[in-house]
């Protein structure tokens, strides 16, 4: 058992800057998400052109489970560094492939994600997000940390 492991509290080492990056962005879609549902119900899940919106960001019960899960996936990996460079390749791949998706789903009668273009120009934003939070260079000056 290495030295930091047992510590708790205000003994433990700070979180690095991608802990923290995943913990707001997890935290901030978590959020997203539960509100989402204050707005759309549970009504039309797979809804397309819901007309529902937050901030201009349309959404469906659909999109905001994906919120929700996104959310509590970055809450839960931003505990070690190695889990906040996980989550950031998570939403690299997974926001890089919805923009794609996104690109021809924007008024699709198959768009089950309910998508507008600032929809689209947000996944591209935190997939970027998540590049840099898997691949930024973090200094080793904590005892016990390492480059994860």
């Amino acid at each position: 058992m290495s030295a930091a492991a047992g510590r708790t509290g205000a003994d433990r080492p700070g979180m690095t800057w991608p802990q923290m990056a995943a913990l707001a962005i997890g935290v901030i879609y978590l959020l997203v998400g539960i509100v989402g549902f204050f707005i759309t119900g549970f009504d039309n899940f797979f809804a397309h052109d819901s007309g529902e919106t937050i901030v201009g960001f349309e959404i469906n019960p659909f999109h905001n489970v994906v919120h929700i899960l996104i959310g509590a996936a970055g809450i839960a990996l931003s505990r070690t560094l190695g889990g906040a460079r996980t989550y950031g390749w998570l939403l690299a791949i997974g926001y890089g492939a919805t923009f794609v998706y996104g690109l021809f789903a924007v008024d699709a009668e198959w768009d089950f994600l309910s998508i507008n273009w600032a929809d689209n120009w947000l996944h591209l934003v935190s997939a970027l997000a998540g590049l840099v939070i898997a691949l930024g260079p973090v200094r080793n000056a904590v005892e016990g940390r390492t480059r994860a």
